[in-house]
C-alpha cells in the first residue's frame, strides 16, 4: 500500500520523450568534450603508468638474471678459491714433508760424520796410548836388560831390583803397598 502511493506521488514514473532527447543529447556532449579534454589525458597517462609497470618488471627480471648470474659467479669463484687453497696447502705439506725428509737425511749424515771423526779420534788415540804403552815397555825392557848385564845377582838382588823398579813407575806405591799387604 505504501509503495503505490510514493510511486504515483513521484515523477519517475512517468515517461517523457523531451526529457529523454535532451539528456541524451547532454550525455552525448559532455561524453565529447570529456573525450576531447579529459580521456586522451587520462589514456596517455594511463598507457604512460602501464609502461613505467612494464619498464620495471622488465628492469627487475634483468636484475634478477644478473643477480643470478653474479650469484653463481661467485659460487664458482668460491669453489676455485677453495680448491686452490686446498692444493696450496697439499703443496704446503708436501713442501714440509720434502723439508722433513731432507732435514732428516742431512742430520743422518752429519751424525754418521760425527760417529766416523769420533772412531777415526778413538782409534788414533788408542793407536797412540798402544804406542806409548809399546815405546815403556820397550824402555823397561832396555832398563831392565841393561841393570842385569851390568851386575850379575841372584834371586834375591832379583827380587829387590824388581820390587825398586816397580816403585819407581808412576802409581805404582799404591800397587806395592796393596800387594805387601796382600
Amino acid at each position: 500500500m505504501f509503495l503505490p502511493s510514493v510511486l504515483a506521488a513521484s515523477s519517475f514514473v512517468e515517461v517523457r520523450p523531451g526529457l529523454i532527447f535532451w539528456t541524451i543529447v547532454t550525455f552525448v556532449i559532455v561524453l565529447l568534450v570529456l573525450r576531447a579534454k579529459a580521456w586522451g589525458p587520462i589514456l596517455s597517462l594511463v598507457e604512460e603508468r602501464e609502461k613505467q609497470i612494464t619498464n620495471a618488471i622488465e628492469s627487475a627480471k634483468r636484475e634478477r638474471a644478473e643477480a643470478e648470474k653474479l650469484l653463481a659467479d661467485q659460487k664458482t669463484a668460491i669453489a676455485e678459491a677453495r680448491r686452490e687453497a686446498a692444493e696450496t696447502t697439499r703443496r704446503v705439506q708436501a713442501d714440509m714433508e720434502k723439508f722433513r725428509d731432507e732435514l732428516m737425511a742431512k742430520s743422518r749424515k752429519e751424525a754418521e760424520e760425527l760417529k766416523q771423526s769420533a772412531r777415526r779420534e778413538i782409534d788414533d788415540q788408542k793407536a797412540k796410548a798402544i804406542a806409548e804403552v809399546r815405546a815403556m815397555a820397550v824402555d823397561l825392557a832396555m832398563e831392565v836388560a841393561g841393570k842385569l848385564m851390568s851386575e850379575r845377582m841372584d834371586d834375591a838382588k832379583h827380587r829387590a831390583l824388581a820390587e825398586q823398579f816397580v816403585q819407581g813407575l808412576p802409581g805404582a806405591t799404591s800397587a806395592t803397598a796393596t800387594r805387601r799387604s796382600a
